[in-house]
């Protein structure tokens, strides 16, 4: 039994019929049209489908889609403003944090939030704050160098 579901997603209000089991990664994916967010193992390991919940980082493919009635909804598509990347995503590009970019988006969010909740960074912090992202392509060397350089440029 589909119920409507609304939201504030990347600043629009949508709404969406969607049954309550609907995971918040298939209600952005298949209703909204929103693919930036991915769906990589589906138990919550990869951290591929992390997206913003009312400001705080959130792993969608174990988030119910009504348990999001009502927020404030930020995905990889939402983070550009006015044709300007957002300094976590031209961090990634600009020190090559990512290889094939299957993780990227997960990694550029839960950059994101590491930068908002820890201040003074460092690679220690970051490695374990980040345990939580699989990236299969890299030795995460440079999602780690892209993090500090993103949470530096978000701090200015």
């Amino acid at each position: 039994m589909s119920k409507s579901v609304s939201m504030t997603v990347n600043g629009k209000s949508v709404s969406a019929e969607a049954e309550p089991r609907t995971l918040l990664v298939q209600f952005l994916r298949e209703k909204l049209g929103l693919t930036g967010t991915h769906v990589g193992c589906d138990t919550s390991q990869c951290g591929a489908c992390v997206v913003h919940v009312d400001g705080i980082a959130v792993k969608s493919c174990t988030f119910l889609a009504v348990q999001a009635e009502g927020a404030q909804v930020t995905t990889i598509e939402g983070l550009a403003k006015d044709g300007q990347l957002h300094p976590m995503q031209a961090a990634f590009k600009e020190n090559h944090g990512l290889q094939c970019g299957f993780c990227t988006p997960g990694m550029i969010m839960s950059g994101i939030d590491i930068a908002r909740r820890i201040p003074n960074l460092d690679e220690h912090t970051v490695r374990e704050q980040l345990e939580g992202n699989l990236c299969r392509c890299t030795g995460y060397h440079n999602i780690v160098k892209s993090i500090l350089a993103g949470a530096e440029a978000m701090g200015k």
